[in-house]
């Protein structure tokens, strides 16, 4: 099969044998998946990956011992647990400390023809949500986990920093939550769609009024995590969704004398996103940028890397 390799840094399309499914795996033929930010930080170095990258995908299940999900549409939560200690037991599995991590960690991923996913993973993708939608479950389910761990309400006043694809992601689920958001952004093209969805956006030199109760840090840059930290009141909440290669400076003397509490956020559960892009309570088309025939992958990444893109996805079906 056809596959995205990643090894010392250097990406290259090749070509492996297609993988085995064993006891409770399922193999899944990959229709589309998309490129994140993480999958460009990983070519950077981080995680100190390698294997094939994506973890962002939907596919059809082509073999697997459990019938009934044979032919289904699906896509994968990522986290690949033990299934035995407590982490997993308590149906938390992306703290598993013997995980893998679909195309991150010790696990090839969805950048290629097919896939294993153990069956538990597995989530069927309505009639209703097209191929290109489902490959957002992923990202939105990591946006859904924010409201998980943060109570956010009507009364809130809440900034999302950074208007790249998680950002406007993040964006929209929040503010389903009633609270009064705005996203927080550098690039016009960017702002002018958040505004398009009925969302308040601002520049980051705009965002030094100490205004907000809750800042959520989405904008892949050490830079977003300043900009988040000028907005929030004394004894706010900043929840960190970037991930990046490089390390994160900070004044802990900030935290400390606003009293600041800092939330790490990471995958979140599959269910409620996909919902939601069934019930069309939020935009995730107009994300995509360009879509690529998965022949053009390293052209893909190439478009994918370059300042101001938004979401770029691979057709494994021409």
């Amino acid at each position: 099969m056809k596959a995205v390799l990643l090894k010392q840094g250097r990406l290259r399309f090749g070509e492996l044998s297609v993988p085995a499914a064993g006891a409770g795996e399922a193999l899944v033929k990959v229709k589309m998946a998309g490129i994140c930010n993480t999958d460009l930080e990983l070519v950077k170095g981080y995680m100190g990956f390698e294997g094939v990258l994506g973890h962002e995908f939907v596919g059809v299940v082509a073999e697997t011992e459990d019938r009934a999900w044979t032919g289904k549409r699906v896509c994968g939560e990522i986290n690949f647990g033990c299934g035995d200690c407590d982490w997993c037991r308590r149906g938390l599995n992306r703290h598993c400390p013997s995980r893998t991590v679909l195309g991150i960690l010790n696990q090839n991923g969805a950048f290629a023809e097919y896939v294993i996913i153990p069956v538990q993973n597995l989530r069927a993708v309505p009639d209703s949500v097209s191929d290109v939608s489902a490959v957002f479950v992923e990202p939105l389910a990591a946006a859904f986990e924010i409201l998980e761990q943060v109570k956010i309400e009507p009364i809130h006043k809440v900034a999302v920093v950074g208007d790249g694809k998680l950002g406007l992601l993040v964006s929209q689920v929040l503010k389903l939550t009633g609270c009064d958001l705005t996203l927080i952004g550098k690039h016009d093209r960017k702002l002018a769609l958040a505004r398009s969805w009925g969302l308040k956006t601002a520049r980051p030199e705009e965002a030094n009024g100490r205004e907000f109760d809750i800042a959520v840090e989405a904008s892949g840059a050490p830079a977003g995590f300043e900009t988040a930290m000028r907005a929030l009141k004394p004894r706010g909440k900043i929840v960190l969704k970037s991930t990046y290669a490089g390390k994160l400076e900070l004044d802990a003397a900030a935290i400390v004398i606003d009293e600041i509490t800092v939330v790490g956020s990471r995958c979140g559960l599959f269910d409620p996103a996909i919902r939601a892009l069934a019930n069309n309570l939020v935009q995730v088309e107009e994300v995509v940028d360009e879509v690529f025939p998965f022949s053009n992958a390293l052209l893909a990444f190439e478009r994918a890397n370059q300042s101001g893109t938004l979401k770029v996805l691979l057709d494994l079906e021409c």
